[in-house]
């Protein structure tokens, strides 16, 4: 099957302008976005997606998208089809502090807006953004792996897995936070390993979610109960190693117990759960965002605390600068390629991204602070935060992409 996806225009009459690496979320975002800006794009991945359908279990991995992820999806014209299988708007987001009490709120009617965001399965995104690839004139080679690539003076030659070699003005890497193509390119990373896990899962709960996502910053980390479509919550729970693997270990009945005293019964007795996985967590930021023809985005670049829940938008505000960024040097007759032209996208998305990931950062460090002093400062500003209106809807706006 995949086989037949393997579009091998080897004898293509033209060099294409972009090959883009790795067909996840922000991979596939990108070559279709490229593609609708009118670049010749080729999209380059190992596995395609299993296909998604509504009878399927709500995948585990969700993500929370922002006004700006939907803006962008719209604009490519997926939004629409995701929005209508299995999206779950949510309006308020309520977080808490287990050791000081103190509560911030936020609502999307006192900001003027409908919604905060949406909670969307991960595997949903992919698979309707990869659906439009074809339509939108996007070669796709899958499977197919790059095994080097060398940058010439007017394009950048990939070694492909079966032997075959392709150019293309511009490689992007958007091959995921191990990203073979960054360690080819030389680039390296920096940050911390938080020697945590995060434990998901999808639970039934006594009371409704109330279109709110749910916060409570524990002392060993965050716990978030988040709206999905059918009146479940998903759990995504920071714990470190050694708790994560005693609360995977747990039978249903003791770990709907656990995590019932953990969100402090916000939402009543968990009467219902899913099995349970989870994923390590990291702090990690690529050194550099470019070299000779060559990008990197989203998690190839990097990946941050899921506190926040902002790693998937932030990919995707890396592939619209990307996009504008290559728009405006086409529309100045430059190469989509050149230095100067990638130094201007990876100037602007790394700062963004570097204060974003650092602020998520502190506020992990923040809240691991135990000593009473320190609680009863944290909870002294998170109350004087909840009542500084401008400041909060400076923050919301942040968070959306504003």
């Amino acid at each position: 099957m995949n086989r037949l996806l393997r579009e091998m225009p080897r004898r293509r009459a033209a060099m294409p302008d972009v090959a883009v690496v790795g067909g996840g979320m922000v991979g596939a975002a990108t070559a279709l976005a490229l593609a609708r800006a009118g670049f010749d794009t080729v999209l380059l991945e190992a596995r395609a997606p299993a296909p998604w359908q509504l009878q399927d279990e709500v995948d585990l991995r969700v993500v929370g998208l922002a006004p700006s992820s939907v803006a962008l999806l719209d604009d490519l014209g997926v939004w629409p089809s995701i929005r209508d299988a299995r999206a779950s708007a949510y309006a308020h987001m309520h977080v808490w502090d287990a050791a000081s009490g103190a509560a911030i709120d936020f609502d999307a009617a006192a900001e003027g807006r409908r919604e905060l965001g949406f909670i969307v399965e991960n595997n949903l995104v992919q698979w309707m953004l990869w659906q439009a690839l074809e339509a939108a004139g996007v070669r796709r080679l899958c499977p197919s792996a790059v095994q080097g690539f060398e940058a010439r003076e007017d394009h950048v030659r990939l070694q492909l897995d079966d032997g075959e070699t392709l150019s293309a003005a511009l490689l992007v890497a958007a091959d995921g936070g191990s990203s073979p193509l960054r360690q080819l390119a030389g680039i390296g990373t920096r940050g911390r390993d938080y020697a945590q896990r995060a434990v998901v899962a999808h639970v039934h709960t006594e009371r409704p979610h109330e279109s709110t996502a749910w916060q409570r910053f524990l002392p060993d980390g965050p716990l978030a109960l988040l709206p999905l479509a059918d009146g479940r919550s998903s759990l995504v729970w920071s714990l470190p190693e050694a708790q994560a693997q005693r609360v995977l270990a747990l039978d249903d009945a003791a770990f709907r117990d656990a995590l019932g005293v953990a969100s402090d019964f916000r939402l009543g007795r968990v009467t219902g759960t899913t099995p349970r996985a989870s994923f390590p967590l990291k702090l990690q930021l690529a050194e550099r965002y470019q070299t000779d023809r060559f990008v990197l985005l989203g998690d190839a670049a990097h990946a941050v605390h899921p506190l926040a829940g902002q790693g998937v938008n932030l990919g995707l505000r890396d592939v619209a600068e990307l996009r504008d960024t290559l728009l405006a040097a086409r529309a100045a007759g430059r190469d989509i390629g050149a230095a100067h032209v990638l130094r201007r996208y990876a100037r602007r998305r790394r700062s963004a991204d570097t204060l974003d990931a650092l602020g998520f950062d502190a506020l992990a460090r923040v809240y691991a602070w135990q000593s009473s002093p320190l609680v009863a400062a944290r909870g002294a500003g998170v109350r004087l935060l909840d009542r500084l209106t401008p400041l909060k809807r400076l923050l919301s706006g942040h968070a959306a992409g504003q």
